[in-house]
């Protein structure tokens, strides 16, 4: 889809925003909303987070905007320099883009990338959420990584497959209808 490099930074930021905040969500609600309302004695997640002054990373307890500000510039970062660019050329290992059906070759862009970005962006996590409180060790962290990986791939393989990437998808076919007419004329005068 993306062209250029304008085009591969909004796509990737795009994708980035809508990520970040469905991962602080899965995280806080889903993989960790029974443990924060027990330890915080509440019946609401946002309660919890309230009660004890915010989510727990980098050492302290920080508001949620900060949280999702963090993640979102670390994994533009990471998206932009790692994994864009390697996913592409993992799916051009398995499938040729000029004789595969694009939405074969579409889904393998988002399996490699999920397969690159998941243990990426957990390890990332699992340094940022560490329980530094309780001294650090690299067996900690090793397990803490591992056991992100087991929650995030499943919610990250089907949250791309099937709900972020068609959804990104979309909104760049419209941010840049004209350029993709006019790559379709193109294609049809040749």
């Amino acid at each position: 889809m993306p062209r250029n490099q304008f085009q591969r930074t909004v796509f990737a930021f795009l994708t980035v925003l809508v990520t970040v905040h469905a991962y602080v969500f899965y995280s806080l609600y889903v993989v960790n909303g029974a443990t924060l309302r027990d330890l915080n004695g509440t019946t609401s997640v946002m309660y919890a987070i309230n009660n004890q002054g915010g989510v727990y990373i980098l050492g302290g307890f920080h508001p949620i905007w900060f949280v999702v500000i963090i993640e979102f510039l670390l994994a533009f970062c990471l998206e932009l320099i790692y994994g864009s660019p390697l996913s592409f050329k993992l799916a051009c290992k398995v499938f040729d883009p000029r004789t595969t059906h694009p939405v074969l070759f579409e889904s393998a862009i988002i399996c490699a990338t999920v397969g690159l970005m998941c243990p990426a962006m957990s390890f990332i996590a699992a340094l940022l959420y560490f329980p530094y409180y309780s001294g650090f060790t690299v067996m900690a962290l090793i397990a803490n990584w591992l056991r992100l990986v087991c929650f995030n791939f499943p919610f990250a393989f089907f949250t791309q497959m099937f709900f972020i990437q068609p959804l990104i998808r979309k909104t760049f076919k419209l941010l840049f209808r004209k350029d993709l007419k006019r790559r379709e004329l193109e294609a049809q005068k040749s």
